[in-house]
């Protein structure tokens, strides 16, 4: 029975996403993590090539065309995101970074001192640190193809420590039913991270992430505090966050 075209635009979404999150992508992974075969994925990257979306290469695909020119724009902004959160550090804090790549972005901008950055994201051993703030690796089971740690492992460690401040990217986030996260494994993480925070919690979400409801929910509407997002960020659903209670920043 042939996949109905929901089912297949979506799919090829998630390629995209992976495309402009992570670069170079093969296809097999990309048909583990679909959980497709890799005859599959090599026809939704040819359809995308051919819709100047993409650039396939042998065994997998990178942005490119149309698409690079978007990955630009959106990288930009959530640097700004990054760099913005990042001003929100002071000396001493201790915060929690999940294993998005913006909140990971923070790192390399952090100027305060003697800061400690508690997280399960294994990709921060290559961030730059210039303020030499003392990173705490949760540990756990190594998910490969992202960096993230998860498992009982990540999960008892994190029951052990609390932090003054955490720093949370998403998968996608709305008004009603709040922030969610795709990868399972890492949804009860984010839940506990927000529910062990002593102090401010923030949601670094590029206005792509706007409106997307994909995956399961970490933290319900009603719970979220801050959101940082970029100037695009659709203007009702901001006014939409901003009347539950949650301030929403917007950079330039």
């Amino acid at each position: 029975m042939k996949a109905s075209r929901s089912i297949v635009n979506s799919r090829r979404e998630r390629i995209l996403e992976t495309v402009r999150s992570e670069g170079d992508v093969t296809v097999n992974t990309l048909a583990e993590q679909l959980q497709v075969s890799p005859l599959t994925i090599r026809r939704d990257l040819q359809y995308l090539q051919e819709h100047q979306l993409l650039e396939r290469f042998y065994g997998g695909a990178r942005a490119g065309g149309l698409e690079q020119t978007k990955k630009s724009s959106r990288e930009l902004r959530k640097e700004k995101i990054a760099r913005y959160a990042a001003s929100l550090v002071e000396d001493k804090d201790s915060i929690f970074i999940n294993t998005s790549s913006t909140a990971l972005a923070m790192v390399k901008y952090i100027k305060s001192r003697n800061v400690t950055i508690i997280t399960n994201n294994g990709n921060i051993v290559d961030e730059e640190n210039p303020s030499q703030a003392t990173i705490i690796l949760l540990g756990g089971e190594l998910r490969y193809t992202k960096g993230a740690m998860v498992g009982d492992f990540t999960r008892n460690n994190l029951a052990q420590v609390t932090a003054k401040k955490c720093f949370m990217g998403c998968s996608g986030i709305s008004p009603d039913i709040g922030m969610t996260t795709e990868m399972v494994s890492e949804v009860n993480l984010n839940q506990m991270m927000f529910k062990r925070v002593t102090g401010s919690s923030y949601i670094l979400a590029d206005s792509s992430k706007f409106g997307e409801k994909i995956g399961s929910i970490s933290c319900p509407p009603e719970k979220i505090e801050n959101i940082i997002t970029d100037s695009e960020a659709p203007a009702q659903l901001v006014r939409e966050f901003r009347e539950l209670g949650t301030w929403v920043y917007q950079v330039d």
